[in-house]
């Protein structure tokens, strides 16, 4: 008895100190998870932005002078969608940011000169986001001509020259459609809604529709939407750091340095050796002068080509 007495001692003694190491070891372990829920909790705090909607209340918004009716539920909230979709396409947003340093300046100018309001050069972004972007459709540059609309505008496109790629030459041809589109609908949002389902099946559509403006049309989903992306961009560039985008001046693309200009009124067999012979280089010849689409040019009718050669 005296030793099952002492066995039953010794084995009591063991097991409380395993209970309590378990627990001990419990607890610890809830700690460090504990700790590392805090520690994320922590690290989540420091994310470099705030998902939040965009505020449109008492606040007025316009496209080439004209305002939008924002009195309208349905107005406010195609509106909203735009503006949501582009604050949080990140990547895209804010190269569009940095882009408009180089090509806006040139733009602006030019529909100045055309006394074409100056929204007109965020139609250029929705278009093509500042590039010389191709559409599935065949519509090519920064205003995405068609490539018989370009024919109409003076825009010469061949196997060897795209002046649908030419900023100045292409900008200067989307001012004479804006201007002519306006002289028919007499409103700037109707012309950029011309500008993209075309002028022939809007007026279809008005007319059908017994509608007066833009705002009153039922339209595809790409031209309802058109009007609102536009305005949409115009906020975001106009104001980036309002939406979340903080890009400093020195993160802009800057103007293409300074260039000089040849002119060619003859055959070029091949622009490589052209580009070596004036002191620059093939791929920086068609940077310069993107609208050169081959290896060489034939020019059988003699025309005169300028071409950039940079300093």
């Amino acid at each position: 008895m005296k030793y099952l007495s002492s066995f039953v001692i010794v084995m009591a003694a063991f097991f409380s100190f395993a209970i309590f190491s378990s627990n001990t070891g419990e607890n610890s372990g809830d700690q460090q998870v504990s700790k590392g829920i805090s520690n994320q909790k922590e690290q989540s705090n420091d994310l470099p932005q705030i998902i939040k909607a965009v505020d449109l209340s008492n606040r007025s918004f316009s496209f080439a002078g004209e305002a939008l009716p924002m009195e309208s539920f349905d107005v406010r909230e195609r509106l909203d969608r735009e503006l949501m979709r582009n604050s949080y396409w990140h990547s895209n947003t804010i190269l569009n940011v940095k882009k408009a340093g180089r090509y806006f300046p040139i733009i602006e100018a030019i529909l100045a000169e055309n006394n074409i309001p100056d929204d007109f050069k965020y139609l250029a972004v929705a278009e093509s986001d500042l590039s010389n972007a191709v559409s599935p459709a065949g519509a090519k540059g920064f205003w995405q001509f068609m490539k018989g609309t370009a024919g109409d505008y003076k825009l010469q496109v061949n196997s060897e020259v795209d002046e649908r790629y030419h900023l100045e030459k292409a900008t200067r041809a989307a001012c004479k459609f804006l201007q002519k589109q306006y002289d028919r609908f007499g409103s700037w949002a109707l012309v950029a809604a011309a500008y993209n389902m075309g002028a022939y099946r809007l007026d279809k559509e008005m007319k059908q529709q017994r509608a007066k403006n833009y705002f009153e049309l039922n339209l595809n989903q790409e031209t309802s939407r058109y009007l609102f992306r536009i305005v949409a961009i115009k906020e975001i560039l106009s104001n980036p750091r309002d939406f979340g985008f903080y890009v400093d001046d020195t993160d802009t693309y800057k103007a293409i340095p300074d260039f000089k200009t040849v002119d060619v009124s003859g055959p070029v067999a091949n622009w490589g050796d052209f580009a070596v012979k004036h002191g620059t280089n093939y791929r920086m010849l068609k940077v310069y002068n993107p609208w050169l689409i081959s290896s060489s040019l034939t020019n059988k009718s003699g025309k005169k080509y300028q071409i950039r050669i940079p300093n």
